[in-house]
């Protein structure tokens, strides 16, 4: 244990009754399911048997990792709230999966999304989205999570960050292969309520440190007058220091999140384990509900600290959420924050893993053997597992570097996203998407993305001399999108993916046009005719996804106005 943070015997105790407790209870719950007759779906998909409550909590679990304990406390503590719109406007994305992307999931009882994208579009859809998704849990969802979590256990352990990445893979990954969704989601759910409970602590704490409520307000105040970006403010107008403008979120938000929300298999595979669409809809806007949460919880304190500091400034910010435990809680309670910790470690990587399983085992594997039992995927599936550990804990050393980490999810994100958002969306709202427009897209998309990642925002310090007259002819198109260029060869990234996704929608326009599919009843039927058909059906009481979506978006709407 290092110097940074003072652990007692209590603290200690209550963290490794926590890991214990926690890698006990998934593998129980994956052999108690083994116990019986296993199946795919049942390895897989927890045999469509997840209700709304257990989809909300995992689905939270799944997208909260160390990393945004981390670096969300590091952003308020740079930049107050502003990045909270990373956490406020999935709310929105949420409502969208729940009223217009789930039913047709459901309906189709998918076991991937990619096996969707095949019945909407082709097979060659489905082997594109396949790779990049096992891609992306590999080297967004469980790389970053990885190097986040191993920088805060030894800031707070002192423990080598090897020896942390190692354990913690190989722990999570011991009940994600055993356990399947099952112990995947179960154990997701407790992490949740432990994340929850101890992340609230550093707030309540950091407002009687401050002397109360009105006293955080005014040390805030006085903190803004040294660092002007740090406000409550969440929509900041365009030149703000932080550097994201109202209109990046609001342009480039939309197209991350409907790949990331509702088109990512990481996330939306607990909607695939619902067991009927009520549950599937409403377990989505349950975790919009609790979204709402990050910003009070884990941005909120961050701004708090620096109203406590702002004479004597943090000056490793990465630092700022150790540094926060320490100064802000008592021994004692240090051990809830560890746990909470492991639990935002622990749950997007088991998650990931059992999505990249899913993927290649049934995308890929099946691919090859069409003829596979279940037992054969099953066992293929936990091969993968573990093959994806070893190739994501040799990925994480490269996400260093990037300039902080939350800002190198969100970039990588912003390049992955606009091909697969352009597919899905106008897929479920225009009849006439046709396979070789959405092929194109996918690809065209994919090499226009990558391109322009690697010339204008690869964090490897050679992006900008590799644009020369051509990266200068490429800003003078873009600029106009965003009024504060940072240096010469930069647009917002958020900016850029919605410019992004501008260009592949019409190269998918364009090509269904001049090559459209022939009539498909089956097709015709994975696509909305209009949006309001997505709010056709009976009533269901007080549960019904219509009522509750109405209530999250005027929430939403509310909390806007005040943090505007």
């Amino acid at each position: 244990m290092n110097d940074t943070v003072k652990f007692g015997g209590i603290d200690l105790a209550v963290l490794c009754v926590y890991l214990v407790g926690v890698v006990s209870f998934g593998l129980y719950m994956g052999l108690r399911q083994r116990l019986g007759r296993q199946t795919g779906a049942g390895y897989f998909l927890a045999g469509h048997s997840l209700s709304w409550v257990t989809i909300g909590l995992a689905l939270f679990s799944t997208n909260i990792s160390a990393l945004h304990l981390v670096s969300l406390a590091q952003q308020g503590y740079i930049n107050g709230l502003v990045y909270g719109n990373f956490e406020w406007m999935a709310a929105f994305a949420l409502i969208a999966l729940a009223l217009f992307f789930a039913p047709f999931y459901i309906k189709t009882r998918v076991p991937t999304l990619p096996d969707f994208l095949q019945r909407r579009y082709g097979q060659g859809c489905r082997d594109f989205l396949a790779v990049i998704s096992i891609l992306n849990a590999i080297f967004i969802h469980i790389g970053f999570s990885l190097y986040a979590g191993s920088l805060i256990l030894h800031a707070l352990f002192g423990i080598d960050v090897w020896v942390s990445v190692i354990t913690i893979t190989v722990l999570t990954g011991l009940y994600a292969a055993v356990g399947g969704l099952t112990a995947v989601v179960m154990t997701e759910s407790v992490g949740t309520i432990v994340l929850l409970a101890g992340s609230c602590l550093l707030t309540v704490f950091g407002i009687v440190k401050c002397g109360g409520f009105n006293e955080m307000l005014h040390l805030i105040g006085e903190a803004g007058k040294v660092n002007p970006a740090a406000t409550m403010s969440v929509l900041r107008p365009a030149g703000d220091p932080s550097g994201m403008p109202w209109f990046s979120m609001v342009l480039g938000y939309p197209v991350i999140s409907i790949w990331y929300w509702c088109a990512d298999q990481t996330i939306v595979q607990r909607v695939l384990g619902a067991k009927s669409e009520n549950d599937a809809r409403n377990g989505a806007l349950f975790a919009g509900f609790i979204k709402i949460l990050p910003v009070f919880l884990f941005v909120l304190p961050g701004l708090i600290y620096l109203g406590l500091t702002y004479q004597n400034p943090v000056q490793k910010t990465d630092e700022v959420y150790a540094t926060m435990i320490q100064d802000l809680l008592p021994v004692g309670l240090r051990g809830v924050i560890a746990a909470a910790l492991l639990a935002a470690l622990m749950g997007p990587i088991s998650g990931s893993l059992n999505s990249m399983a899913t993927l290649f085992s049934y995308d890929l594997y099946r691919r090859i053997r069409p003829q596979a039992s279940d037992r054969e995927t099953i066992h293929v599936g936990r091969i993968a597992t573990f093959a994806g550990i070893v190739i994501a804990i040799l990925w994480t050393p490269l996400v260093a570097n990037f300039k902080t980490i939350f800002d190198g999810i969100s970039m990588l994100l912003c390049f992955v996203a606009p091909p697969v958002s352009t597919v899905f969306f106008w897929g479920i709202f225009w009849r006439g998407a046709s396979y070789r427009g959405a092929l194109a897209a996918l690809w065209g998309g994919f090499v226009l993305c990558l391109g322009t990642f690697l010339v204008f925002y690869a964090p490897l310090g050679w992006a900008q001399g590799v644009g020369g007259s051509f990266g200068a002819t490429w800003l003078s198109v873009l600029t106009w999108f965003d009024t504060t260029v940072v240096k010469g060869y930069y647009v917002n990234y958020m900016v850029m993916s919605f410019v992004l996704f501008i260009i592949c929608s019409i190269i998918l326009h364009v090509v269904s046009r001049l090559k459209p599919d022939a009539p498909d009843a089956a097709r015709a039927e994975l696509t909305w005719p209009h949006p309001f058909a997505a709010l056709r059906g009976p009533w269901q009481g007080l549960g019904d996804f219509r009522l509750v979506s109405g209530v999250l978006l005027v929430t939403m709407m509310f909390l806007y106005v005040i943090f505007r």
